[in-house]
């Protein structure tokens, strides 16, 4: 087993433990000690793990169906500049929604702590990253809950989030096309995320670049709706510039 694989299959235990100590990951993957720390820290790096004392646990908690997991270890630095560059976005805005998946829970990570915000999500997730935060006003929508993502769907959540009026949308989407615009598979998660869009005042779409130029089931906005997408730079100057002449700037990090 190569390095990359042993790293995942590593943060596949310590998902499915809660945690897991460096003995252990030794003997289960035959390999030294000093192996394991090297993996825990490159693994911590990518913000997938936090290290303790002679071992180390997982940034989500155990139990929910992997968001992090599910992710190779390379593709998390990008999510994670992708993420910080979104949260610059903020600017003066009050109210925020937060769309449900990887990349928006760490754009929540990456959002100020220290000012008043109301954030309103369906992500579980998210609401958890604010828990601890004296200054955010946490409006979680509800429905039904995905087994897949822990977010709240259908016509409870939809509803909830038509009565609002938010300064800035953050959000995700599965497929980023300039002929099918933005697609997600699951209908009542296409519905959520309309939804969102109808009542922003502002939207920002982050995404890495491999999202681009493909499409899934379900069209939930266009390219045009959007004020800013934030994404890779494995995403070419030249495609950058076709998405820009439709309307929303589009920052590479």
């Amino acid at each position: 087993m190569d390095a990359e694989g042993r790293r995942r299959d590593m943060l596949e235990l310590i998902r499915r433990s809660g945690s897991a100590d460096v003995v252990r990951l030794a003997e289960e993957f035959a390999v030294s000690k000093e192996t394991v720390r090297r993996d825990l820290n490159v693994l911590e790096g990518h913000g997938l793990i936090r290290r303790r004392h002679g071992g180390a646990y997982p940034m989500v908690r155990p139990g929910s169906e992997a968001i992090l997991v599910s992710r190779s270890a390379p593709r998390v630095p990008e999510e994670s500049r992708i993420a910080a560059a979104a949260a610059e976005l903020l600017s003066e805005a009050e109210t925020v929604f937060i769309d449900e998946g990887f990349t928006p829970q760490l754009i929540a990570d990456a959002l100020p702590r220290d000012r008043p915000l109301t954030i309103v999500t369906a992500s579980l997730p998210v609401v958890s990253a604010f828990a601890t935060s004296s200054q955010a006003n946490v409006l979680l929508l509800g429905g039904r809950v995905r087994r897949g993502t822990t977010a709240t769907v259908d016509h409870w959540a939809v509803h909830m989030l038509s009565g609002f009026v938010i300064d800035l949308a953050f959000l995700g989407a599965e497929g980023i096309s300039r002929t099918y615009g933005l697609t997600t598979p699951d209908p009542a998660v296409a519905e959520v995320k309309a939804q969102a869009i109808r009542v922003a005042r502002r939207r920002v779409l982050a995404g890495v670049h491999t999202k681009f130029g493909t499409a899934s089931f379900c069209r939930f906005g266009e390219v045009g709706d959007l004020e800013t997408i934030v994404t890779g730079a494995g995403l070419p100057v030249a495609e950058a510039h076709r998405y820009h002449l439709m309307g929303p700037k589009v920052l590479r990090v």
